[in-house]
């Protein structure tokens, strides 16, 4: 229609007079416009049937909440993921307090929900490994976060009915009408390993179900690591509401472009300085540890 309507005041601006083809040329300029916002407006925000929202959220309905709320809100910065990913490879070795500096003397240009997963990179490495997973992940929170949560809701509610989901040394599972699973120690944060298509089923006659969930493997998150969230990183779940640094987490589609969450941390965007740490990628053994849910097993500094 508005390219109708150009041709249409192109064809009567070459019979008018020269101030009648000057108003039509402000005329064609204004549609112009038009058209150019017409063609620029924002996509529509995505919106997820059920079935679509339980397979987003299988591979990551079953962490601890504390890092699956991380793991949300990092996921509606999916242009980010994949250089946090090699950054947390490449400084793997360091631990606690050491990589807590890390991150702080690099001035890493990224949103802190997405540093604050650093200290996880088998958890980004899963994200970064596969992007249209984590973008999608991402966008369905911004778009639909009830309903995302909702989704994992009954996942943890399927994993939990066949018998799979139970409380052990490392977390806790509290019933209800809304799962919880809380680290057993709030300072380490497990990351279950498993296999969806598993744990959100009936088992086989026979099936060992105690050993479809693997928590062996997880990460010390102490004091340092406040600043980025964790000790306060919570849901409530009966209300729909994500807490990310002890803050509502109000970032939506439609105010995603400048919404920026509280955090003590400075943000930088500038050029970051001089690398001061020795750059180690895992090794394929280290790297199969983290991701087949195995004690953690270090390489370097042997």
């Amino acid at each position: 229609m508005i390219e109708r309507e150009m041709i249409r005041m192109r064809t009567q601006f070459t019979k008018q007079k020269p101030m009648g083809r000057l108003v039509a040329r402000y005329a064609a300029l204004a549609l112009a416009l038009v058209a150019v916002a017409w063609g620029q407006a924002p996509p529509p925000p995505p919106n997820y049937p059920p079935p679509e929202l339980d397979r987003l959220v299988s591979r990551i309905a079953l962490y601890p909440d504390p890092l699956l709320s991380q793991v949300l809100a990092a996921a509606t910065f999916p242009d980010e993921i994949p250089d946090a990913a090699r950054w947390a490879d490449q400084h793997h070795y360091l631990t606690g307090d050491a990589l807590a500096r890390a991150i702080s003397d690099d001035r890493l240009p990224w949103d802190p929900s997405v540093q604050a997963l650093l200290p996880f990179p088998s958890v980004l490495d899963t994200m970064a490994s596969d992007m249209p997973w984590t973008r999608e992940l991402g966008d369905a929170f911004l778009a639909q976060q009830p309903a995302v949560m909702d989704a994992v809701q009954r996942e943890r509610h399927r994993a939990y009915d066949y018998g799979y989901l139970r409380s052990n040394p490392q977390i806790v599972v509290q019933g209800g009408p809304y799962l919880e699973i809380l680290p057993a120690n709030p300072a380490f944060i497990v990351v279950p390993y498993y296999d969806p298509l598993i744990v959100f089923a009936p088992p086989r006659p026979g099936f060992f179900i105690g050993g479809a969930i693997g928590f062996r493997f997880g990460v010390t998150i102490g004091a340092a690591f406040a600043p980025w969230g964790w000790g306060v990183n919570r849901f409530v779940w009966n209300e729909h509401r994500v807490f990310i640094n002890n803050t509502i987490w109000n970032r939506t589609w439609i105010n995603r472009g400048t919404y920026v969450h509280p955090y003590a941390l400075p943000r930088y965007a500038g050029p970051r300085p001089a690398e001061r740490h020795e750059l180690q990628e895992r090794s394929e053994r280290e790297r199969a540890a983290w991701r087949n849910g195995r004690e953690r097993f270090e390489e370097h500094g042997r």
